[in-house]
């Protein structure tokens, strides 16, 4: 339990100039008031205004916020009245505690208007002081780490309002470790059963996960104390949200989540110089994820934090994530707006930087003034407010909340999952567009569905939410179970009329479900009509079987072409193996590249049977493709969602021949994560300089993004692809 005593001690350490005397008063008055008074759980009330005045301690506020804090609930919860908080801790003490009062009153006849309104009603006292909402905060944070002394609807509908209003506020603040435990908190009242399965699923590797932890802090912490800098390393698993929330915007399992652990730099009195070089020593550690690298330090997030974060494969090839930060960044990460706003007479004031990093928070009071429905508001409110996520509307008014990039197809999947199954087109703003139409926010969007639609692959090339990716994903599953049921059954009923054999009578006498059995189908006449579809099992060879037969001749008799396939190219996987592309479907084929034009992930290919070595893949507008037999050619494509190996390709970029130019082309390269493996550079004519790079990167997406970042450095004049 958090005593007295110990607020004091913290408040001295950050402010010296502290009065202790107005705290002890409104300590000394919160206990007498709050008497006899029992939280839920049935510790005596004052340990809430405690705690509460505990969290603002540890955002470094004021010693008014403080003792606000230790007040918070008198007006509500007792017979205190604002004249007498006045009266004994001033007009400042009792103009917070009143804020916060004027919020918790109010009644509404919905969840939705009494959410709306005291939104509103947050920001206008926020707008008169910011402290409200520090309080706020600190009040809903120690709320939840109670939640579970509450009933178990009620508990969810406060989780629920954690996530949608008091989570994202700490974030847009600032208040990055409120911001996170908020949501956690919130995310294992609202899914416990998720949290339970991943906690049960992480538990098993928990030692050797805590002794991996200790020996990435050991290494990193040793290469830096080398190089002269002063750091804290520190390593956890990230929160259970955070995890699952990249589940569900990947699509995958948790086996599928490679950087669980991330780990934080701090350095003592660096620069962001120093970030840049300790990024530089980790990198030289270990090897960097491409397209896996983000700059908050040049590019500071909207609500000021400042960090790099980069992915890197560990010392077992686990990936992990490492943030980079000086003591300063770490500093206002941590605190968010209390670092940089000064109070001064119960009101905030900032130098001109600061003001500038806060300019959304004066447009979002602004706003408020006028919107005077507050449902308008709410919804109006949370486009400035979350700007990693895009609302849109439905026809009728109602708010649909989708992440970045989203398309008209996320949003039909977002209405209901029969919606984006049968989505046949879509209306945005009244005007026809098409489904991969990327959506801003305030759009309004109409789906148009028809019974006769179907999920196709080619959605999962636009989509973005989670779950529009699962919905498409499990749909293509059971259409291709479908028609590998259907072809396997005609491939099947030819074969039996070809050998004089009724496959109704086997299947009516059982002789087919035996056979299921024996084949290691499980007993499910489904599943060997899908084997024998897929090319997995020889229809000749299962009928001669069936006839009791020798199988051997029966094998020998010409496959489908999935089977022939297998025969002939399966293999072990072998270095030269191209990851990520499918034969007919088939992933385990052995497949080259073919060096004339060096085929990313993201080009539209095709294959060729090569006698001897496989099948060898071409971009299929490569110039080679015009000169082999076209009996030859064979149907590849890039395996969805598979990990892309960075690929080396060739750039060419021609400039103005100036100095410094090279600098500043290496520089784009490498802030778009891309690693350099080789360089050349040439001068041609009309004092132009040509340079020529090789170039590791995943797939098409990320050349083309490097290539724009090249484009955007003055005095370039053209940037192109190499192929061969």
């Amino acid at each position: 339990m958090l005593r007295f005593n110990d607020i004091a001690d913290q408040m001295l350490e950050y402010n010296p100039g502290t009065d202790l005397e107005l705290l002890q008063r409104a300590y000394v008055f919160s206990a007498k008031v709050h008497e006899g008074q029992e939280r839920l759980s049935g510790e005596p009330y004052l340990i809430h205004p405690l705690e509460v005045a505990g969290l603002l301690v540890q955002m470094r506020v004021d010693d008014v916020t403080v003792a606000a804090g230790l007040l918070h609930d008198t007006l509500e919860d007792t017979l205190t009245t604002g004249e007498e908080l006045v009266r004994l801790f001033g007009e400042q003490v009792a103009f917070l505690v009143e804020g916060l009062t004027k919020i918790a009153r109010i009644e509404f006849t919905s969840v939705r208007a009494r959410q709306a309104e005291n939104f509103r009603k947050m920001l206008v006292a926020m707008s008169e002081d910011i402290r409200i909402l520090l309080i706020k905060l600190a009040d809903r944070l120690h709320n939840m780490r109670t939640l579970k002394y509450m009933k178990e609807d009620s508990a969810r509908r406060v989780a629920q309002e954690t996530l949608d209003i008091y989570a994202p506020l700490a974030h847009r603040l600032g208040i990055h470790w409120m911001k996170q435990e908020l949501e956690s908190l919130a995310f294992r009242t609202l899914h416990p059963e998720i949290v339970s399965e991943l906690e049960e699923q992480v538990a098993g590797n928990r030692d050797e996960r805590e002794k991996y932890i200790e020996e990435v802090i050991a290494e990193i912490s040793s290469k830096l104390a080398s190089s002269g800098l002063s750091v804290d390393v520190t390593g956890r698993l990230k929160d259970f949200s955070s995890i699952h929330a990249k589940m569900e915007s990947q699509g995958v399992s948790l086996d599928e989540i490679y950087d669980m652990i991330a780990f934080r730099i701090v350095i003592h009195g660096g620069t962001s110089a120093d970030c840049y070089a300790v990024l530089g020593i980790i990198h030289n550690i270990w090897r960097p994820v491409p397209a896996r690298f983000k700059d908050y330090v040049a590019l500071p997030k909207p609500n000021g934090y400042q960090s790099l974060h980069t992915t890197v494969i560990g010392a077992y090839g686990e990936r992990m994530e490492v943030q980079i930060r000086t003591a300063e960044m770490h500093r206002n990460a941590e605190l968010g707006i209390a670092a940089h706003w000064q109070y001064k007479e119960g009101r905030f004031d900032t130098d001109g930087q600061d003001a500038e990093k806060f300019a959304w928070l004066r447009q979002l009071l602004e706003s408020q003034r006028d919107l005077a429905d507050p449902h308008e508001f709410l919804d109006t409110v949370k486009v400035d407010l979350f700007p990693e996520e895009v609302f849109v509307f439905t026809p009728t008014g109602e708010v649909i909340t989708l992440p970045q990039r989203s398309t008209a197809l996320d949003f039909a999947y977002a209405i209901h999952s029969e919606v984006g199954d049968q989505c046949a087109g879509a209306k945005l703003n009244g005007k026809q567009v098409p489904l991969r139409h990327v959506l801003h926010n305030g759009d309004t969007v109409e789906i148009q569905t028809s019974p006769r639609q179907f999920p196709r692959k080619d959605w999962l090339e636009f989509v973005v939410s989670g779950k529009a990716r699962t919905r498409i994903r499990h749909a293509l599953r059971v259409q291709g179970l479908e028609r590998s049921i259907q072809l396997g059954r005609d491939i099947l009923e030819r074969e039996c009329r070809k050998q004089k054999v009724s496959l109704s009578d086997l299947q009516k006498s059982g002789e087919l479900e035996q056979a299921a059995r024996s084949e290691g189908q499980s007993g499910s006449v489904d599943e060997l009509f899908s084997a024998v579809g897929y090319g997995k099992l020889a229809a000749a060879r299962l009928v001669a079987k069936l006839r009791g037969e020798d199988a051997a001749e029966a094998e020998s008799s010409p496959q489908p072409q999935p089977s022939r396939l297998r025969s002939l190219f399966r293999r072990d996987k072998t270095p030269d193996a191209g990851p990520g592309i499918r034969v007919s479907g088939l992933p385990d084929v052995l497949v080259r590249f073919g060096g004339c034009c060096d085929p990313l992930p993201g080009d539209d290919v095709i294959g060729f049977v090569t006698r001897g070595r496989g099948v060898t893949v071409h971009a299929r507008d490569c110039a080679r493709v015009f000169e082999l037999e076209p009996d030859r050619r064979i149907d590849v494509d890039w395996a969805p969602d598979e990990p892309r190996e960075a690929r080396r390709i060739k750039v060419r970029v021609t400039s103005v021949d100036q100095p410094g130019i090279l600098a500043k082309v290496t520089k784009s390269i490498s802030a778009a994560g891309i690693n350099i493996g080789a360089a050349t550079i040439t001068t041609g004519e009309g004092a132009l300089a040509i340079q020529s790079f090789e170039l590791w990167v995943p797939d098409v997406d990320a050349l083309n993004q490097v290539m724009k970042e090249i484009q955007r450095v003055k005095g370039v004049r053209q940037v192109e692809r190499v192929r061969g």
